[in-house]
């Protein structure tokens, strides 16, 4: 599959990237080299392989919730520069 100097003008334009001649060609031959390679995939037989999203079977592995001792609050307060009913006083962020 042939890539233009025109085309990759375009996608350098979109992405804002400036080009000089001598890249634009050089760019233009090394796309046209990555979509010809990329095209050979057409050529595989995959209608007995399962669609995957992922190369490796993964499961994921839970447990289950713990209730656990928190630090106090007052501990967690104390290097708060500011604080007010036990809770930490930030900037208002919404007006």
């Amino acid at each position: 599959m042939a890539i233009t100097k025109e085309e990759v003008k375009h996608v350098a334009h979109l992405a804002r990237l400036e080009f000089s001649e001598e890249e634009l060609e050089t760019f233009s031959e090394q796309l046209a080299d990555i979509l010809n390679y990329v095209a050979k995939l057409n050529e595989l037989d995959t209608k007995d392989v399962e669609p995957t999203y992922h190369a490796l079977k993964l499961t994921n592995v839970f447990r289950e919730d713990e209730v656990k001792e928190s630090f106090p609050t007052d501990e967690i307060l104390k290097n708060a520069p500011e604080r007010e009913n036990g809770f930490f006083v930030v900037p208002k962020v919404i007006k």
